[in-house]
């Protein structure tokens, strides 16, 4: 790789990748999305239920409230579109990104506030 691309992707991981993935709390919700998705995975695919399982509702409710404002923007495309699945998993994974990013942000607006003190990472 050339110096310039290697410069754009430091660029990129100080800049809006890192509020994605770059502190505690937006590491810990994904990772509680991730357990959630393992759980619903496993629950769809193994486990045999008589009535409707409710197991994937948990993840919309972890990806609320962008995942249904993603619905209401496929809906007004058309519903043939908003009800796909391919558009319910791409809305899902970017509703819980943009979430991680928010949980970033407010991680990084309170960290930052004037007044508060910082210790060097040296001492």
């Amino acid at each position: 790789m050339t110096s310039g691309r290697l410069n754009a992707l430091a660029r990129l991981a100080q800049g809006p990748a890192r509020l994605v993935y770059g502190n505690r709390a937006s590491q810990i919700y994904l990772a509680v999305v991730a357990a959630t998705a393992v759980f619903v995975a496993v629950d769809t695919l193994f486990v045999h239920h008589d009535d409707a399982s409710f197991a994937g509702v948990w993840l919309f409710f972890l990806a609320a409230p962008t995942v249904f404002l993603f619905f209401a923007g496929g809906s007004m495309i058309g519903e043939s579109f908003a009800s796909s699945s391919a558009f319910g998993y791409v809305a899902l994974v970017a509703s819980v990104l943009i979430q991680a990013a928010a949980v970033g942000a407010f991680v990084r607006l309170l960290s930052d506030r004037p007044g508060h003190a910082r210790t060097p990472r040296e001492a």
